[in-house]
């Protein structure tokens, strides 16, 4: 195991962060394969198990800053389309379309919806709520995001497309899988390999969305038209 020394200047904690860093080695391999986060193997994991990224044509990342997911989808399917988007700043990724502004703004989802240009076949959320340390509050923060996350999935999945959101320890409550479960007809909790056994990170994953009557709505006025 490497160790750090103690540096003028630096906490403890931050001592044990980089000596974490430092023996991690997803943190390693993700610089040999150039991936921007370690985080990319969560997303190769969660697709080995789901299959998520079969046949995509198109996906949007949320909250995709650095950008290693959407690496991920641009290396696993490279005809797909994809658009991204985070209050953070993020480098520029070939073949991504990326928008910096908060998901949570009033504007973002048409911003988005825009951006894709169609129906998506797959929406990723790693978005996660800053935390305060209060256990219940930081839950719901994070159940905010993942609620947001899926009212707009329903807007712009195409039939049979899936819903992928990290959630806290414990996953989604049951009124918010009941709500998945109404709009998609598998609804399963993962913590990939990659996820660090100490973080309360889970994801859950929905797939095979039933459709909403906004996209078939869409569908009939594309055949009159």
């Amino acid at each position: 195991m490497k160790r750090v020394r103690t540096a003028k200047g630096r906490t403890a904690s931050s001592t044990r962060w980089l000596e974490r860093q430092l023996n991690d080695p997803y943190v390693q391999r993700a610089r040999a394969e150039n991936y921007r986060s370690r985080a990319a193997y969560k997303l190769l994991e969660l697709d080995e198990r789901f299959g998520l990224l079969r046949g995509v044509k198109a996906v949007v990342d949320l909250g995709i800053a650095p950008g290693g997911w959407s690496q991920v989808v641009r290396r696993r399917a490279p005809q797909a389309e994809v658009v991204g988007i985070d209050l953070l700043p993020t480098d520029p990724i070939e073949g991504v379309t990326i928008l910096q502004m908060d998901f949570m703004d009033e504007g973002a989802p048409e911003r988005l919806r825009h951006a894709l240009g169609g129906a998506a076949d797959l929406v990723l959320s790693d978005m996660a709520a800053n935390t305060v340390g209060h256990q219940q509050t930081d839950h719901l923060r994070t159940m905010a995001l993942v609620e947001a996350g899926l009212e707009f999935a329903r807007e712009v999945l195409r039939p049979g497309g899936a819903y992928v959101a990290k959630v806290l320890a414990g996953g989604a409550d049951s009124q918010l899988v009941a709500e998945l479960k109404r709009s998609f007809a598998t609804v399963k909790h993962a913590k990939p390999p990659a996820s660090r056994k100490d973080s309360s990170e889970w994801y859950v994953v929905a797939q095979g969305f039933k459709g909403s009557e906004a996209y078939f709505e869409r569908a009939r006025r594309l055949e009159q038209s």
